[in-house]
């Protein structure tokens, strides 16, 4: 049996043991108590299905990544969004949302409820958050944050029971802040930060965790042994810092002369040869394929965030059940596709997945500072 076997069946064990699972998401470590013995065996075989490296999963997916909106008030560098996608825009209906979350509820533990926009602008959104906690996932989401210093926002985001708000803040003064997050305002940003904080102690409530994301760039990696002490004035309860993916569809050999890759090597997202080319993997490590697909806000089941333009759809959820998609014969394609030769899959082998530092799930987070329990 291999470390990793062993590991998922320790995992199994003391999950029916216990009824409890525990598993991190950007280095913040999410326990679930008194699971269901549907949704527990259902990890249990996806994770085992993983592990032993089947061609089809064992279960229903154990996370879903949904996209609420491919809309955004900002205009980011290296985002496909203010590039200019090619599909079209919009915002998800919310009865196609409660469908997939009654489909989900009996196996999906996390919802990262955001991808190619900002999720804060969907006219719903708080009514979307609040159904899906109804029925027993969690939720994390990632925003601006501008959205929070106007009107009734910072109350409504708190009292959706939100577990997890991501707020995006990589600059600590307008010049470097503005430099990446273009037509932004930090002040506003900090102003909606420091709402959103009043307001969660003014209901006495622990949720949402505010996460302050500080993804390090070339231009801001100056402000580093400063911003521990600038995230933790405002009240937050966690600050992360990030590597940066230095674009979508960009020649990897460009990467020398991206402006906004750090000079200094621990806060760059790839390992590099000494003539600056990316350290390829022998072996991609990304799981998505086997419990967590990407849902983009029409309905379109995808491999992951990174198929940004949907150049593998995998499923309709607007005529099809996620169970129908999910077991499908695109999705099993494509799984046989990856496990025979995921480079010549598009998506997979551009993804940061596939180059020596860019696991998601272990290394694109540098450092996560607790401010509170």
């Amino acid at each position: 049996m291999t470390p990793n076997l062993m590991s998922t069946s320790f995992s199994a064990l003391k999950g029916l043991a216990t009824r409890k699972v525990e598993f991190k998401c950007d280095r913040i470590p999410y326990r679930f108590d008194n699971v269901p013995l549907k949704k527990l065996f259902n990890w249990i075989s996806v994770e085992t299905s993983i592990r032993l490296r089947t061609v089809k999963p064992w279960g229903m997916p154990t996370i879903l990544q949904i996209e609420p909106t491919n809309r955004c008030n900002l205009r980011c560098s290296l985002c496909p969004v203010a590039e200019g996608l090619t599909r079209k825009a919009g915002f998800m209906k919310p009865e196609l949302f409660r469908r997939i979350i009654d489909e989900a509820a009996d196996y999906v533990f996390l919802i990262l409820l955001w991808e190619w926009g900002e999720p804060f602008i969907h006219p719903e959104i708080y009514g979307m958050i609040e159904y899906a906690r109804s029925k027993g996932i969690r939720l994390v989401t990632s925003s601006n944050g501008h959205i929070f210093a106007h009107g009734d926002h910072a109350e409504k985001v708190v009292r959706s029971g939100l577990d997890t708000l991501i707020v995006a803040v990589d600059g600590i003064s307008q010049e470097t802040y503005t430099k990446y997050r273009r037509d932004g305002n930090l002040e506003t940003v900090l102003t909606g930060i420091r709402s959103v904080v009043a307001k969660k102690k003014e209901l006495n409530l622990r949720t949402p965790l505010i996460n302050f994301r500080f993804i390090v760039m070339r231009h801001n990696e100056h402000e580093l042994p400063r911003v521990r002490d600038f995230a933790q004035s405002l009240g937050i309860d966690v600050l992360t810092l990030k590597t940066l993916y230095p674009g979508h569809d960009v020649d990897p050999a460009e990467d020398k002369n991206n402006e906004f890759i750090p000079a200094n090597p621990k806060y760059r997202r790839f390992k590099y040869t000494e003539d600056f080319k990316r350290i390829r993997q022998v072996q991609n490590p990304c799981k998505n394929f086997w419990r967590s697909p990407a849902i983009h806000w029409e309905g379109i089941a995808c491999p992951c965030s990174f198929d940004v333009e949907e150049h593998y759809p995998l499923g309709d959820l607007k005529t099809m059940t996620l169970r129908e998609a999910w077991f499908g014969e695109a999705f099993t394609s494509i799984r046989r596709q990856f496990r025979e030769n995921w480079g010549a899959i598009h998506v997979c082998g551009n993804c940061s997945y596939a180059y020596k530092g860019g696991d998601c799930s272990r290394d694109t987070i540098i450092e996560a500072v607790t401010f509170r329990p």
